[in-house]
């Protein structure tokens, strides 16, 4: 009986191998895939540098790339890898956004969310070093409810609060226990307030250049309950983001 079992505990063993060499229990990670490929002057020297965006896939039925990755390569074949968090549609835009005369990486892609977020970044090579910029942030922006069935929105210490009229809900704030019937509102609430959601480049004037526009969402009691948009546009000066005008835009 040993002489017929070993062999066949060998057999066993040799089988499971090449099964997880070759079959889904060993499934090797999927390569990155070229999505697109670029070619931009980054260094300011005149000459362009090969830049290609990389990602790898969730799964081969699925548009989501978990992993992304912009690889560039210059003429003296000098190579920069710039990893990025995955993403749906992912891009990048080359633009100057730092004002030194050479175009910046932008990189954004969705990140697939009920917010409708976006995921973005900033960078730059600067004397052949690549580095990256921060992004503008929007520290002002606030809302709570008052007496009434009103929503008092901050978004911007120089300006005066919007007052939002939400008596139309009244009947779904009342039911949620914010206000009572008579409006009366029942406990301090804050209005919900996203993240920036989206930015795009925009152009200030041919002496400045490009800015970046922010488009910043607040919610009322939750996120499908849309008040409107904070619209601010921001320029980059000395290191820094500076807000150069902002607005409150009503949901219709």
């Amino acid at each position: 009986m040993k002489k017929i079992a070993y062999p066949l505990l060998l057999l066993l063993f040799l089988s499971l191998d090449i099964y997880s060499i070759n079959g889904q229990e060993n499934n090797e990670n999927p390569e990155f895939e070229v999505i697109k490929t670029y070619e931009e002057d980054l260094t300011g020297n005149g000459v362009k540098e090969v830049i290609e965006l990389k990602g790898m896939l969730f799964s081969p039925d699925s548009n989501y790339y978990r992993d992304l990755v912009a690889v560039i390569t210059t003429s003296e074949n000098n190579v920069w890898e710039i990893p990025y968090m995955g993403g749906y549609n992912p891009n990048l835009t080359f633009i100057d956004l730092n004002h030194d005369k050479v175009n910046d990486i932008f990189f954004q892609s969705a990140t697939g969310g009920s917010g409708g977020l976006y995921q973005y970044h900033l960078h730059t090579l600067i004397h052949n070093k690549l580095a990256e910029l921060p992004l503008p942030e929007q520290p002002f922006v606030k809302g709570k409810f008052q007496d009434g069935f009103k929503v008092e929105v901050t978004i911007s210490p120089d300006l005066e609060p919007t007052i939002v009229n939400v008596k139309d809900k009244e009947d779904e704030y009342v039911r949620l226990g914010i206000y009572n019937k008579e409006g009366k509102l029942l406990q301090k609430t804050s209005a919900m307030v996203d993240p920036i959601a989206f930015l795009e480049p925009k152009f200030i004037s041919k002496s400045k250049g490009y800015g970046l526009k922010s488009y910043q969402q607040v919610s009322g009691a939750y996120h499908a309950d849309q008040l409107g948009t904070v619209e601010s546009l921001w320029y980059f000066d000395r290191d820094k983001w500076i807000l150069l005008q902002t607005k409150w835009m009503p949901s219709k």
